[in-house]
């Protein structure tokens, strides 16, 4: 009986991680579409997201944000997030990981 507890226990862990990182991968994939439609609909009058010189700097300090889930904040990142949210009226409610990973995915 204690094994199969312990085994159910075990299984409604790994269910709840599982999905928090499909929650987490879904939001990403979301601005990260966002952010390719609206540099689709930019690109014209703005420098695009994409071919900015502040995002393409930042894209060191997003793997370390992402790597250290979030203790490891650089410059670049930041200067890169604050030009994202001011461009992207998507990204504005974003969390600051969901848009270092946008950042990687570009």
């Amino acid at each position: 009986m204690r094994r199969i507890l312990l085994t159910s226990v075990a299984a409604a862990a790994l269910m709840a991680g599982s999905v928090q990182a499909q929650t987490l991968v879904a939001t990403s994939n979301i601005i990260v579409r966002a952010l390719d439609r609206t540099l689709d609909f930019t690109s014209d009058t703005t420098t695009s997201i994409r071919d900015s010189k502040v995002v393409r700097e930042a894209h060191d300090d997003a793997a370390s944000f992402v790597a250290s889930q979030g203790e490891i904040r650089g410059a670049n990142l930041e200067a890169a997030i604050t030009t994202i949210r001011s461009r992207v009226p998507e990204a504005e409610n974003a969390s600051d990981l969901t848009l270092a990973q946008a950042i990687l995915a570009l």
